[in-house]
């Protein structure tokens, strides 16, 4: 396994967290932006000056990301050379899957780890430029779990 990029936080107010974040540890941002996906209207921001980054989060009840029950430590991510392996192998391993936004056309997954209380996320390598250049611009290439399809 190789470096994580993120850790996440699934909150349900993103500017007071982050005001949170900046008063108690000097975290700065980027901006937050809005997007859908299937059903769920969701605000995401990344810290800035990573890796590691900062995920905040927050969407509607019964979405991956309510956050109705209050904040919560979410996930930790890492980049997939092929997520669909990381996936088998972590299923393998005990980890099912929790979410996958696969079918939305978004190349990653959620595995539920119950030791940790939390998930892991692998997002296809792929994306990493495009997450580069909206959230770290001029950023340098992050290490990706390299995935070797079986059988």
């Amino acid at each position: 396994m190789t470096g994580f990029y993120h850790v996440c936080f699934v909150v349900p107010d993103i500017e007071q967290a982050m005001q949170d974040f900046r008063r108690s540890a000097g975290v700065e941002w980027s901006g937050p932006v809005s997007d859908r996906m299937g059903e769920w209207d969701y605000r995401i921001v990344f810290s800035k000056g990573g890796p590691p980054f900062i995920e905040l989060i927050t969407g509607p009840a019964g979405s991956p990301w309510d956050a109705s029950q209050g904040a919560r430590f979410d996930h930790v991510g890492f980049w997939s050379s092929n997520v669909g392996e990381s996936s088998r192998r972590s299923e393998k391993e005990g980890m099912p899957v929790d979410f996958s936004g696969c079918p939305y056309g978004r190349p990653f997954a959620y595995h539920r780890v119950d030791s940790i209380g939390a998930r892991i996320e692998f997002v296809d390598a792929g994306r990493q430029a495009a997450f580069l250049d909206a959230w770290h611009p001029g950023g340098k290439a992050m290490p990706v779990c390299e995935e070797n399809p079986t059988g």
